[in-house]
């Protein structure tokens, strides 16, 4: 099955298809991460975006059921440099090939992602047309050339929960994994460990969220409450929450009014409040601040990111490509963590209100660990606050 990537800028990347015969326009991404191709592609904060790997090999532990990080994958297509011909895992279900075909996303193999990694670092983030379909080259430029860019557009509509919802009330999708050994009676794959009491209520706003965000807050002892990202500050507060969690998203910030306004109005109540990656950004905006696009955004599970206030560096996994204006906030905000890379901005905290978010993903699997206090931090700011 061949198969074309094109670009808006006329490149245009021959190669064989893999997935579904199918063709979709996106925004051109790279993602550095060397494993977790299955949560990237579920992830919904990858609506409308073109995943390229740049990690040469993937594909070989296939995909499993437990591991996904929303109700289905999300992003547009997927390129690879070589798609593992054996599936090695015993955790597996199906194959990355067999996955994309049976949600009817186009995948590409055997370009050159380097050469197209380096162009989106130089260019910038480009929009991108992939097909597995008999399409011409010239056409597929064409139709990236058409497609309008994720700039202005509201994707958060399309991938949030439509019903609230409590997380895993029955607690049995929470529990950290845990691998036991030595025993045939046993299903590994449903054992996990003992999970603490859900003795402090919080409402999460679903802007596209993360499955193992609420995996690690019920970890922490919470008990989440998932509300549609269309839910008024006002809904959520006759709840009577003890905090309010902001979640990760897709698309354009700025064109999240509707949602800024109600943020807003959850920040001058005074109650706790945590976001990450798209939560972070309305967030900023609802504290004073702007958004602005990144050249070719933070993917990958190495962003180096600085605490501020104690000078230590996490490791950060991330997923993001715009970014909070660091000259846009008022004084009674401040910056306590940046990116070591760029110098964006990674953290915010408010000076005298119980509100605090960062950009990256502390709750990422797979993915470094550094920044898992992050859950706690928030558990003892609600508990200060009583």
């Amino acid at each position: 099955m061949k198969a074309i990537l094109a670009l808006e800028d006329g490149s245009v990347f021959h190669g064989t298809g893999f997935g579904a015969r199918a063709s979709a326009c996106g925004e051109v991404c790279f993602n550095t991460s060397m494993t977790g191709y299955q949560e990237i592609l579920t992830d919904p904060s990858y609506k409308g975006q073109i995943v390229t790997m740049t990690y040469p090999l993937i594909g070989n532990y296939g995909i499993n059921e437990q591991d996904m990080e929303s109700w289905r994958p999300h992003a547009a297509g997927f390129v690879i440099r070589e798609l593992s011909p054996v599936v090695s895992n015993w955790r597996a279900d199906c194959s990355l090939g067999e996955y994309l075909e049976k949600n009817g996303i186009p995948g590409i193999q055997g370009i050159d992602t380097r050469q197209l990694t380096k162009k989106l670092r130089v260019r910038g983030a480009l929009n991108g047309f992939i097909t597995t379909e008999n399409i011409s080259a010239n056409e597929a430029v064409k139709r990236a050339k058409e497609w309008p860019g994720l700039v202005g557009l509201d994707y958060v509509k399309e991938v949030t929960h439509q019903q609230a919802f409590q997380w895993d009330a029955k607690d049995e999708q929470s529990g950290a994994f845990d691998l036991v050994r030595g025993t045939a009676t046993v299903d590994a794959r449903k054992h996990h460990k003992p999970l603490p009491p859900a003795d402090i209520p919080i409402v999460a706003f679903d802007f596209g969220m993360k499955y193992n965000i609420m995996r690690r807050l019920r970890q922490h002892g919470f008990k989440t409450q998932v509300l549609p990202a269309t839910t008024s500050a006002a809904e959520a507060l006759k709840l009577k929450p003890s905090g309010i969690f902001l979640s990760n998203g897709p698309g354009d910030p700025s064109a999240l009014d509707y949602i800024v306004r109600e943020v807003k109005t959850l920040v001058d109540s005074g109650i706790p409040i945590f976001g990450i990656c798209l939560g972070h950004q309305v967030l900023g905006q609802a504290l004073g601040g702007k958004t602005f696009k990144l050249k070719f955004g933070h993917r990958g599970g190495n962003q180096p990111v600085k605490d501020l206030d104690s000078g230590k560096v996490e490791i950060t996994s991330q997923n993001h490509g715009f970014a909070v204006d660091s000259k846009s906030l008022p004084s009674d905000v401040a910056i306590n963590r940046i990116n070591l890379n760029d110098q964006t901005v990674e953290g915010l905290r408010h000076k005298t209100k119980p509100i605090f978010c960062v950009q990256y993903h502390p709750e990422a699997s797979p993915g470094p660990h550094d920044s898992m206090p992050l859950f706690g931090e928030f558990r003892q700011m609600i508990e200060r606050k009583g």
